[in-house]
């Protein structure tokens, strides 16, 4: 298993050595005097404009410009947001642990319900269980997020009161920000609990349900789907039909046989609906006005902010390679012949 961790491990800088390239010649699509207003963090240094691409090498060779573009990346050194008033690497620090948060939030139930019901559904084929199921991921697949997030917010804000939209209230915000509250972590919950401050605990906690509840609802139709049709194929095969016949109770051949060998695609779709949790939940973060990477990178756009949109792309893109990391392995540790092969 360890040669297997590395292997993958050394393969790594590869691929980003990929994505980074990928990124820069996007980037080639812009002049230099646009590259380098990636630099100007105040309108009086237009003037000096050429020194910033004097100091940045934007006209000289390729190679050349990618290794001096790589160097600053290592660095931290993605350019100044202007959408978001700081440098693009403190906006990331800004806004990554609310989406963070939110992912954290949401996919736990994701995976937990998804692969539940998806057993149950298969194993009660055609049973009410199975019918209701369907129902629930058909209309949960079909809703737009922002559909269902605005009657969420209608009810459940609107209406009853329970649920605000935004990360937390003005009361948090000011605690937030005086000097006796201690940011270890920048994930609010976390810090509220290391603070000991369990109202304003229960301010984000409160900030995080509908947009949790969105994005749970919309995504696990998908994986409940996926674990049920691929529990369905096990259930089908002739190592179910001997264990039946040997007398194994269902549970025992569920959980100890066909489980293990359904969670493959299982692990395939977690991997990729984290990644897209993470990567900024674009529609939901702004339905919600909920202050994470997502909404950012869409101001970022809608603003030609390049080096915003620049640092979130690159941001979802590390993501995605580590994730994709992660899921190998997961792959091996469920099942162990990927090893060998």
């Amino acid at each position: 298993m360890a040669k297997f961790i590395l292997k993958r491990l050394l393969f790594l800088p590869f691929v980003m050595l990929g994505v980074t390239a990928l990124l820069f010649a996007a980037l080639q699509f812009l002049s230099p005097e646009m590259r380098a207003s990636l630099y100007i963090k105040d309108p009086r240094q237009l003037s000096a404009l050429e020194s910033v691409i004097e100091k940045y090498g934007l006209r000289k060779p390729l190679p050349v410009q990618y290794g001096i573009w790589l160097k600053q990346v290592i660095k931290g050194d993605l350019g100044y947001s202007e959408t978001a008033k700081m440098p693009v690497a403190e906006a990331v620090k800004a806004f990554f642990p609310a989406t963070l948060e939110l992912t954290v939030a949401a996919f736990f139930p994701i995976l937990i319900l998804g692969v539940y019901f998806g057993t149950l559904s298969a194993v009660y084929k055609d049973k009410w269980l199975d019918h209701v199921t369907r129902f629930v991921a058909i209309t949960g697949y079909s809703l737009p997020s922002f559909v269902l997030g605005l009657l969420l917010l209608m009810i459940f804000y609107g209406k009853l009161q329970w649920f605000p939209p935004g990360r937390y209230s003005l009361d948090v915000d000011l605690l937030t920000h005086s000097e006796a509250f201690g940011h270890y972590t920048g994930l609010l919950t976390l810090d509220c609990i290391l603070n000991g401050q369990w109202k304003a605990l229960g301010d984000v906690l409160k900030h995080l349900v509908l947009p949790a509840c969105t994005l749970t609802y919309i995504s696990v139709a998908l994986l409940l789907r996926i674990t049920r049709s691929s529990m369905l194929e096990e259930l089908g095969k002739d190592y179910i039909r001997t264990a039946k016949a040997k007398g194994l109770p269902g549970n025992v051949i569920v959980k100890k046989h066909a489980l293990r060998n359904t969670l493959i695609p299982v692990v395939t779709l977690s991997s990729l609906l984290f990644i897209n949790l993470l990567g900024g939940v674009v529609i939901t973060e702004t339905v919600f006005d909920y202050p994470g990477i997502g909404r950012w990178g869409v101001v970022a756009a809608q603003q030609l902010d390049i080096a915003g949109v620049l640092g979130s792309t690159l941001l979802a893109a590390t993501l995605f390679v580590l994730a994709n990391l992660v899921s190998d392995i997961l792959y091996a540790v469920v099942d162990p012949r990927i090893r060998v092969g």
